[in-house]
């Protein structure tokens, strides 16, 4: 019986591999290894999907642009008999610095453009968010160009070391227990 589902964030085709909008989706795909078996393509909700090899959590890759979120999120939540607040969405954040990963229940999208359209097309912002730091430009007008490059060399250094970190604490998060998770999340 399904428990829970993931869904990783992330621009579709090669050349957005390794920016910072795509983490989430990243992160997903390299916890999946462990725990899944190969994504396959689910036309009718415009994503890949797989199963944990309990087959008690559903993971998903939207193959849409991360702004157009909404459209496989709204797809999935008419097809899955599963509350929003089991729903669990892997993104970037601006507002945390790179290396920071927070654990996060309902509340705004804080300008991100993915979890607007999410919210938006489902009428809910009940998901459970995994908030995956790639930092600030700086200013608001070069935002776009930000999420869309790649890391700085020592950014990415402190991304990865958050993800081996999160993926040590990975089993807190399939467990739900959502509150031990969000404490050794919050507290380094």
């Amino acid at each position: 019986m399904l428990k829970l589902c993931f869904i990783g964030l992330g621009n579709p085709g090669s050349k957005y591999n390794s920016t910072r909008h795509n983490v989430g989706k990243e992160w997903l795909l390299n916890l999946s290894k462990s725990h899944c078996s190969d994504f396959v393509p689910k036309t009718n909700i415009e994503a890949e999907i797989t199963h944990s090899n309990s087959e008690e959590i559903l993971w998903v890759i939207p193959d849409n642009y991360v702004n157009s979120s909404g459209r496989t999120v709204a797809k999935l939540v008419k097809n899955i008999n599963l509350p929003n607040n089991k729903i669990i969405i892997f993104h970037d954040d601006l507002d945390l610095n790179p290396g920071e990963v927070r654990f996060k229940e309902g509340g705004g999208h804080g300008g991100h453009n993915g979890l607007k359209d999410i919210f938006e097309k489902t009428g809910s912002k009940d998901y459970l968010r995994i908030r995956i730091g790639i930092g600030h430009p700086g200013h608001k007008d070069m935002v776009s160009d930000w999420v869309l490059n790649k890391f700085h060399p020592t950014d990415k250094e402190y991304v990865d070391r958050a993800f081996d970190f999160f993926a040590l604490n990975f089993d807190t998060l399939c467990n739900q227990e959502f509150s031990k998770l969000q404490k050794t999340l919050h507290t380094k």
